[in-house]
């Protein structure tokens, strides 16, 4: 299975607390995080809800 590596390129301030609470779980705290996930269709909709804050490259 394919890896993905989502990494946060825009600031938390002022985001709701859903989408907070989704980029705690992909373990996204500081800009210029990132982490390694399997690129599934759960990943697709937590980086959807996220869009506007993260980068999404496969690796």
């Amino acid at each position: 299975m394919a890896n993905a590596k989502v990494t946060l390129v825009k600031s938390l301030i002022g985001a709701k607390q859903n989408q907070k609470a989704t980029a705690a779980s992909l373990g996204l705290k500081k800009i210029g995080d990132f982490a390694i996930h399997a690129d599934n269709e759960v990943l697709d909709g937590k980086v959807k809800v996220i869009s506007h804050l993260v980068k999404k490259e496969s690796v």
